[in-house]
C-alpha cells in the first residue's frame, strides 16, 4: 500500500504529478527559449541582410560617383575651348588671328606651335601648309549651333569634339588638349580627314 500523501493522495501519486508538471514546465520553458532564439535569429539576419544592402548601395554610389569623375573634363579645359570658338560667333566676327609666334604659342602646345612657326618661316611669302583656319576646317565662316563636348581621354589629356555650321554646312573638328604649366594648349586637331593638323606637318 501506498504511503497517504497531503489531503490523502499517495506520495507515490504526488510524485508522478510532481514529475508530469516539472516535464510540462520544461517543455513551456524550452518552447519558450526555442521561440526566442528564432526571434533572435531571425532579427540578426534581418540586420545582416539591411547591412549588406546598404554596403551595395554604398559600393553602387562609390562606382557611379568614380564613373562620374573619370568622364567628368576639367571645367578650365572647356572654358579654354569656349574662348577660342565665342568670336567666331560673333557677327562679322574676325575668329582667332594665328598670323604671330606668339598666337600660336598662346593656342598650340610648344612643338606644334614650332613645327606651323618653322614652316611659315620656310613659305618666304609662300603659301604655308596651313592655308586656312584650323578651328574651322575653312577660310571664311558664318557660324552658328556651336556645341562643345570636352571628355578626359587621360593624365592632363582632353579631347574637345565641336559641332557647329558653317554656312549652313553641318562640320565637326575634334581638339585634342594637354595641360602644359601655363594653362590647356592643342596638340593636334582632327577635321575628320587625315592627316590631322600634326600630320600635315610631320610628312615635311
Amino acid at each position: 500500500m501506498h504511503a497517504p500523501g497531503r489531503a490523502g493522495v499517495p506520495r507515490a501519486c504526488q510524485r508522478a504529478n510532481s514529475r508530469v508538471a516539472a516535464c510540462g514546465r520544461d517543455k513551456i520553458a524550452s518552447g519558450l527559449t526555442s521561440r526566442i532564439q528564432c526571434i533572435g535569429l531571425a532579427r540578426m539576419q534581418a540586420r545582416i541582410m539591411i547591412a549588406r544592402r546598404s554596403l551595395l548601395v554604398a559600393l553602387w554610389i562609390g562606382l557611379a560617383l568614380a564613373s562620374v569623375g573619370a568622364m567628368a573634363a576639367d571645367p578650365s579645359a572647356t572654358s579654354f575651348v569656349e574662348a577660342i570658338y565665342a568670336p567666331y560667333k560673333v557677327t562679322d566676327g574676325k575668329g582667332i588671328p594665328l598670323d604671330s609666334d606668339a598666337a600660336l604659342k598662346r593656342y598650340f602646345e610648344p612643338r606644334l606651335a614650332a613645327l606651323i612657326i618653322n614652316d611659315r618661316n620656310k613659305a618666304a611669302g609662300e603659301l604655308p601648309t596651313l592655308d586656312m583656319d584650323p578651328f574651322i576646317d575653312a577660310q571664311d565662316w558664318d557660324i552658328s549651333a556651336v556645341d562643345i563636348a570636352v571628355r578626359d581621354t587621360g593624365a592632363e589629356k582632353v579631347s574637345a569634339k565641336v559641332s557647329f555650321k558653317n554656312l549652313g554646312k553641318p562640320t565637326t573638328v575634334v581638339l585634342d588638349l594637354v595641360k602644359l604649366r601655363e594653362g590647356w594648349r592643342i596638340a593636334d586637331i582632327n577635321w575628320g580627314r587625315k592627316p590631322t593638323l600634326r600630320g600635315l606637318f610631320s610628312k615635311k
